[in-house]
Formats: C-alpha cells, structure tokens, sequence
C-alpha cells in the first residue's frame, strides 16, 4: 500500500509542474484523494458491499468535487490533473498512466445496457471538459482535445478534438508529447467550419439571384 501511495505522488510530480513536495501532493491534491477513496470504495463494490462502496464514493464527491462510481477500473499512476467536475461512470475501464483534467465526463449515453461506459487505455490524456461517451474504447497513446466530445471509437496514437470528436493525427508510432495549449482548438476548427458552409451559401444565393435577374 505504502509502494502505490509513493507511485501515485511521484506520477503526480512527473505530471504537473506546480508540485513543489511530496507532503503538498499528498494533503492538497483533491486527483490524489479522490483516487484513494476510490480503492476504498472498489474493494468494497468488489465483495458487494455495495451501499458501504457508495457511501464511500459520496464522501469522496463533496470532498473532492470528483465522482468516481466504485464499480469503475483504473489502472495504476492515475492522474487527475485539479480534479472539479470530473465524472466517471460504473462501467468505465482506464489503463495505466491516464491523465484527466477538470470537468471531464467518462459516461453514458443513456441508450446501453451492461457495458454503458468507455474504456480508456493506456497512456491517454484527455483534456479539459472533454466528453467520452458510451462504451467507445480510446486507444493507446491517445490525446483527447479539451472541449472535445467522444462517441465513436478513437485509434491508438491518434490525436482527437472537435464536436462530435474526429482524429486529426494519426501515426504508427507514439505521438510526441502534447499539452492543452498544443493541442488543436476545437472550437476555433469549428467555427472555420461553419464560415466555410456559410460562404457556400452566400455564393448558392447570389448565382440565384443572377439567374433571377
């Protein structure tokens, strides 16, 4: 137990500049605490204690600000970078050496039974009030843009963003390291989307009211 709580902080100051100190990650870092009581609460949905696992997962929530249903699997150096709003489901499977950021949803879509939510592999980062919705597997190595919102499967070593998410790079090997600023802005793609639709249109209207007069 002591070896994973050591794994767990040292990922964390791999992963965010701003940890000065072990001491810091391990009594100020809501990601940490929240993943802890996780373990706490997956033991017990595990041996079916189920209202003990739930009451554990609802202190974590108003602890924390993250939810973590106990039935969902995280592998080991999970990283949840600030952690408010976070929501992962019951049947969400994530790999080792995950990193997500605030106000992302590893849900459901509300139309499946059984395996409801989406399985992470490893090395995924998934940015900033980023959705993955449904029981879509992301591939290794895979960055999800912030903002982006997952409904079908993502490749391995691949890069997402956009509204619903599309890859935009794709390789053989694994992808350089991206951080939110690098990544591209969904946003931003989608609005030169929409201007280009819009000047389409402009230029259908005007060849009308040529042939009208």
């Amino acid at each position: 137990m002591f070896s994973r709580l050591k794994e767990d902080i040292a990922c964390v100051k791999d992963r965010d500049p701003a940890a000065r100190s072990a001491i810091e990650v391990l009594l100020l870092y809501p990601g940490l605490r929240a993943i802890r009581m996780h373990r706490k609460a997956h033991w017990c949905y595990k041996h079916r204690f189920f209202f003990l696992a739930r009451l554990i997962s609802q202190r974590a929530v108003k602890k924390t600000g993250i939810e973590i249903h106990p039935g969902a699997q995280i592998g080991r150096r999970f990283f949840i970078d600030h952690g408010t709003g976070v929501v992962i489901g019951e049947t969400t499977v994530i790999g080792e050496d995950v990193t997500l950021y605030q106000g992302v949803t590893l849900g459901g879509t509300g139309k499946d039974t059984g395996k409801r939510h989406p399985t992470l592999g490893n090395n995924v980062m998934v940015g900033s009030g980023a959705k993955v919705l449904g029981p879509v597997k992301v591939g290794d190595n895979t960055k999800v843009a912030a903002g982006a919102v997952v409904l079908k499967e993502i490749p391995p070593n691949s890069t997402a963003v956009g509204v619903p998410a599309r890859v935009v790079k794709l390789d053989g090997t694994r992808i350089e390291e991206l951080d939110q600023v690098h990544i591209p802005d969904p946003v931003a793609q989608e609005i030169a989307r929409l201007q280009v639709q819009i000047n389409e249109i402009e230029q259908k209207i005007n060849k009308i009211e040529i042939c009208e007069n």
